[in-house]
């Protein structure tokens, strides 16, 4: 099958059945072009899933945009993000007169909650694999063997995560000041 229709498939498929939105969408993505297609490698598409974070825009659209680039050029960026960001349109519009109809109903109001607990389990799903990729090479671990431990990567984490939450700045500045620190010390 052409690359081209390939992508379109492969991520307005991903765009219609991807639940949650943002880092929800990861298992997903990462599903399709490392394991189902073998288009990327899981250190790639980690690469990638950091540099959607770094630009403005949805992690979703800004992922599949920057996979199709790595698939087949500008044309897979154009044909991978109209694939899943047309299926989500689609969705969105019907799903919206859906729950216009039946914004009352205690089956909509519980089958939301279901939704909300599947959605928290795929970003936790997606950011796993992200700390297992950075921190330990590799996210397929074999819990009998001696786990290899980024410590540069962890300590940097570190920092990121106490500038974040304790020092409370803007999630660009950590980003900037992790990546300038990573420069210098790997």
């Amino acid at each position: 099958m052409n690359k081209l229709i390939a992508l379109f498939l492969a991520f307005f498929q991903i765009g219609l059945f991807s639940i949650g939105g943002g880092y929800a969408v990861m298992p997903a993505i990462q599903e399709q072009v490392v394991h189902q297609h073998g288009w990327l490698t899981e250190k790639t598409f980690t690469d990638i899933i950091t540099i959607s974070q770094m630009t403005p825009g949805p992690i979703a659209v800004n992922t599949s945009t920057f996979v199709g680039i790595q698939i087949a050029g500008i044309p897979g960026a154009l044909v991978a993000t109209f694939g899943c960001v047309i299926s989500g349109v689609v969705l969105a519009v019907l799903l919206f007169r859906f729950f216009q109809r039946h914004q009352g109903s205690l089956y909509v109001s519980e089958t939301l909650k279901g939704l909300k607990s599947a959605s928290l389990g795929l970003i936790a799903s997606a950011a796993a694999t992200i700390l297992l990729l950075t921190f330990c090479g590799t996210s397929d671990l074999n819990f009998g063997t001696a786990i290899p431990l980024n410590w540069m990567a962890v300590a940097l984490f570190s920092a990121a995560l106490f500038l974040l939450h304790r020092k409370k700045i803007s999630p660009i500045p950590a980003m900037l000041l992790t990546g300038v620190a990573g420069l210098f010390l790997y």
